[in-house]
């Protein structure tokens, strides 16, 4: 007889579904780089345009003609370095050496974290440059400049990229207490990672979360579940077995998205009337192609490309952005 068999409805690959944790990601693992710059940005999602462009890809079918796609706006005001933190590699990990906070402290930070400047900490760093093996830039949002209408910014952290550690420290001490644009960081055409947390859509059944096929009308009782929940032995339900649970309000990352256009007056991009559900962009903005996770007004990561391929960097002209 033949033998039946059926794949399995929905991937694991992202288990198990859990909540995030925050709302806004925090970015594990960074490319290497050569000389001293900050590897990550972020913005609010604003909303989706398209964008009409010459396709400049040799390989593509419409190269060198104008061709529309979609694209999206990052409301992406400059960043506060408001501190410097040191890692040493430990057995269990990664642990924090020492770190020191900026004097210039934003008033609106203390609506999220309570800290007192320390320059006696700063010294303890440059004591211990041996023991040090990263060097990260605490950050804070600057959400009044943006659209989204809140006060209370977001904090997290920055690494800084390079190989020796005095100089990476050294860096980061010439940008305590500044700000930074996206354009210190990132470039016209070049390719970046984007990691955010996607829509959060509840509980959903295992139809909906899962794909299974809906039971007959005669099935016992119920026909949107799983048909079995597994074998006699061993007498447990095993973690594979599609079921109920949370839908979205999870961390992923899209690789290699390209960034089109980076512009200092969000107006040029913004409709009339503003974003539906976001507002005006009025400070620095980035149109992303394609699409990003999320819903609008979540903060987007943006990282340097991890894993890029042959193409690193390629700028585009843009002829038209429609829908501002």
């Amino acid at each position: 007889m033949v033998k039946k068999s059926k794949p399995r409805s929905g991937s694991l690959a992202f288990y198990p579904r859990k909540r995030a944790r925050r709302i806004y990601p925090s970015i594990k693992t960074y490319p290497e780089s050569e000389k001293p710059k900050v590897l990550g940005f972020a913005g609010y999602k604003a909303g989706m345009v398209s964008v009409i462009l010459v396709d400049n890809r040799k390989n593509s079918p419409t190269f060198g003609q104008e061709i529309a796609i979609p694209a999206t706006i990052l409301d992406c005001p400059p960043l506060k370095i408001v501190g410097i933190r040191a890692y040493q590699e430990t057995k269990k990990g990664f642990e924090v050496l020492s770190e020191c906070w900026s004097k210039n402290l934003p008033n609106d930070l203390e609506r999220k974290v309570k800290v007192k400047p320390n320059e006696e900490k700063l010294k303890k760093i440059e004591e211990n440059l041996e023991k040090i093996s990263k060097i990260r830039l605490i950050v804070s949002t600057q959400p009044r400049i943006s659209g989204i209408r809140k006060k209370k910014p977001e904090v997290f952290e920055l690494e800084v990229g390079g190989k020796d550690v005095k100089e990476k420290l050294e860096f980061a001490k010439s940008l305590l207490g500044k700000e930074i644009s996206i354009k210190d960081v990132f470039r016209e055409g070049e390719l970046v990672d984007v990691i955010a947390v996607t829509k959060g859509k509840g509980t959903a059944g295992p139809v909906k979360r899962f794909g299974v096929k809906i039971q007959r009308r005669k099935a016992h009782g119920k026909e949107r579940h799983v048909g079995t929940l597994g074998q006699e032995r061993p007498g447990k339900v095993r973690f594979t077995v599609p079921m109920a649970g949370q839908l979205g309000f999870q961390t992923r990352t899209e690789f290699n998205k390209r960034i089109l256009k980076i512009g200092e007056s969000g107006k040029e991009v913004t409709p009339k009337g503003g974003f539906k559900r976001y507002g005006i962009v009025s400070s620095n903005y980035a149109i992303l192609e394609g699409s990003v996770p999320g819903p609008k007004k979540r903060l987007i990561m943006l990282r340097s490309a991890i894993r890029p391929g042959k193409i690193k960097f390629l700028p585009v002209e843009i002829k038209e952005v429609v829908g501002s």
